[in-house]
């Protein structure tokens, strides 16, 4: 009689985790503004160490997203007109075709929605407000504390 060095395998009930893009978005969030100028944005990018972030109006409704490389368009026209101006407004450089995420959408969802448009970030919106945004660096810190018989 052969015996399995396993021995009795007891089947246990285990809690299967659900990865949502509520629990693992930035809340706390460095929003920009359309009539805000470039200038501002270019410091708060570089004071806060971000990439970039929303545009939200008055409502705190996603108008666009601004990042470090709109931002070098302003950087370019100064470099065109031999000096650093400082006229350019937010609603002038960001992008307004938004891809937004529902905070209910799965991590993996997520995940593949990162590699299909190749966006470093998504705004979380609930009820057409911004709650939260999540970043590429987001959903590998979800990944992390994953355990391989519990995701789902």
């Amino acid at each position: 009689m052969v015996k399995s060095y396993k021995g009795l395998l007891i089947p246990r009930e285990v809690q299967k985790q659900q990865l949502l893009a509520k629990d693992y978005m930035a809340t706390k969030l460095i929003k920009f503004h359309p009539n805000q100028r470039i200038f501002q944005v270019m410091d708060l990018l570089l004071i806060k160490k971000i990439g970039g972030g929303p545009v939200v109006n008055e409502f705190n409704e996603v108008v666009g997203m601004i990042s470090e490389t709109d931002c070098m368009k302003e950087v370019i026209r100064g470099k065109y007109h031999n000096m650093p101006i400082d006229t350019g407004m937010v609603s002038q450089y960001m992008s307004t075709n938004v891809v937004s995420i529902s905070p209910e959408v799965s991590i993996f969802e997520v995940a593949n929605l990162f590699l299909e448009k190749r966006m470093r970030r998504f705004p979380v919106i609930e009820f057409g407000k911004l709650v939260g945004q999540i970043s590429q660096k987001d959903v590998i810190r979800a990944f992390k504390k994953l355990k391989s018989d519990t995701w789902w």
